[in-house]
């Protein structure tokens, strides 16, 4: 019996003294995975995108004529992307970012940040 005390005081201690200094294993943040948007046939695919804070968001233009992404917040805005060309924007805040095309006004987008 005494044996088993001295063992668990002992673990005590040494969890303590980890503590203190430090080394216990921190678990690390987690990072969001990134997502993706594709411009295909004069549309943004999906239409709405729900993402969380810190989310990295790439639009890629899989059409066969150029596209920009803009947003109509003034956050974001892409170069002018031709063909297979990657825009990509990290959401630091909360909030909801609609978004359209600039030289194809009709072709509309949002994402959401939670």
């Amino acid at each position: 019996m005494r044996n088993r005390m001295l063992v668990a005081v002992v673990f005590v201690v040494w969890g303590l003294s980890l503590a203190a200094t430090g080394h216990f294993a921190a678990t690390a943040p987690l990072t969001p995975e990134p997502a993706e948007v594709k411009i295909d046939n004069f549309s943004f695919g999906p239409g709405t995108l729900t993402v969380a804070v810190g989310t990295t968001v790439t639009w890629t233009n899989r059409d066969d004529i150029p596209h920009a992404v803009v947003s109509t917040d003034g956050v974001f805005k892409s170069k002018v992307l031709d063909t297979d060309e990657t825009f990509a924007f990290t959401f630091s805040k909360a909030g909801s970012y609609p978004y359209y095309c600039s030289i194809h006004p009709k072709m509309t987008g949002k994402v959401v940040v939670q």
